[in-house]
C-alpha cells in the first residue's frame, strides 16, 4: 500500500474525531496533546509492525538520557515503513492536525530529523526532556510530534509509554498509554518536558514518529534551545548531571548554532542513487 493510501485512512479517522481531538488538545494545556485510537486497519497495522527491522539494524543511543534503537534511513528497511511514516506527512493529513491543534504553517519533515522509526526493549526509557526547539539548520520551530504506535496487545503495565509533564519535572506526569495502533500527537515548545517510562515488558514497543515544523514558534514568544534532559524524581545524582549537561549542551550551541558533530539522525535520500 502506498503512503496515498495509507495517508487517506489516517486522514478519513482524524477527520471523524476531529472534535474529540481538539476538545483534548484543549484540555490539556500547558503540554496540549491528543491521541486517536485505531487509525488504521488493524491488518495494515499488524503490516507495518511486521515491517519492523532486527535491532542490530538500527542505531542504539545509549546514555544517561535514554536508551532505545532509531533510524532514520528507511530505504534500509521494509518498504512498508516509509510508506506509513510518508503517509503522516499528507497534505490533508497535516491540514487536518492543524485543524485539530490551530497550529498554522506547518511543515512536514521529509529528512526526517529525529524522526523515523523507534523500538525500545527490556530496559529501554528516554529521561524527561525538552526536544531541541528548531530543526536541523536553526530555520524553523519544531512545533509538533506525532507518534504512532504498533506493539500488538500493549498494556500500561509494560512501561514504555508517553509521559507528559505539565508541571514540569517535579510534578506528576500524565501517561499517555503506548497503545497498539494509537496515534499520539503532542506539542514541542520550551515547556513541553515529556518522557518515555522504563520498559517492564520483553516485548519491544515499535514506533513511527514524525514532526512537524513551521516559521512560527507556539505562542508569541520566539525561544530557542538545544534538546535538554533531566532526572525523573527519584534520580537526584542524574537531574544533576544531566542540568549541567543541558547547561554544557546550550552554551556550546550558542557558539556554534548548528551543532559541533553533524546529526546523523535523518534521512540521507541520496543513497537511494
Amino acid at each position: 500500500m502506498q503512503r496515498t493510501n495509507i495517508g487517506a485512512l489516517i486522514a478519513s479517522r482524524l477527520r471523524d474525531n476531529l472534535d474529540d481531538a481538539r476538545r483534548q488538545w484543549q484540555e490539556n494545556a500547558p503540554v496540549n496533546h491528543f491521541f486517536i485510537d485505531d487509525v488504521l486497519p488493524e491488518a495494515l497495522a499488524m503490516t507495518i509492525r511486521r515491517g519492523f527491522p532486527d535491532a542490530s539494524t538500527m542505531m542504539l543511543r545509549k546514555s544517561l538520557r535514554e536508551l532505545k534503537y532509531v533510524s532514520a534511513q528507511m530505504n534500509h528497511h521494509a518498504p512498508i515503513l516509509e510508506e506509513a511514516l510518508y503517509a503522516f506527512q499528507e497534505p490533508e493529513v497535516v491540514k487536518l492536525v492543524s485543524q485539530i491543534t490551530g497550529l498554522s504553517s506547518l511543515d512536514p519533515d521529509e529528512r526526517l530529523y529525529a524522526g523515523g522509526i523507534s523500538m525500545m526493549g527490556l530496559g529501554h526509557f528516554l529521561n524527561p526532556h525538552l526536544d531541541n526547539s528548531h530543526d536541523k539548520d536553526r530555520q524553523r520551530y519544531r512545533v509538533l510530534n506525532l507518534l504512532y504506535y504498533v506493539s500488538p496487545g500493549w498494556r500500561a503495565e509494560n512501561g514504555c509509554n508517553l509521559e507528559v509533564w505539565p508541571e514540569g519535572t517535579k510534578g506528576e506526569p500524565v501517561t499517555i498509554v503506548s497503545k497498539f495502533n494509537r496515534l499520539a500527537v503532542m506539542v514541542t515548545n520550551q515547556h513541553s518536558w515529556h518522557s518515555v517510562s522504563p520498559n517492564l515488558s520483553s516485548e519491544a514497543r515499535c514506533c513511527v514518529s514524525n514532526y512537524y515544523f513551521s516559521s512560527q514558534p507556539v505562542g508569541d514568544t520566539e525561544y530557542f534551545h538545544p534538546t535538554s534532559f533531566r532526572g525523573r524524581p527519584e534520580q537526584r545524582v542524574r537531574d544533576v548531571v544531566l542540568r549541567a549537561d543541558a547547561t554544557a549542551r546550550g552554551l556550546v550551541r550558542k557558539v556554534f548554532p548548528n551543532g559541533v558533530v553533524e546529526n546523523k539522525h535523518v534521512y540521507h535520500k541520496e543513497t537511494n542513487e
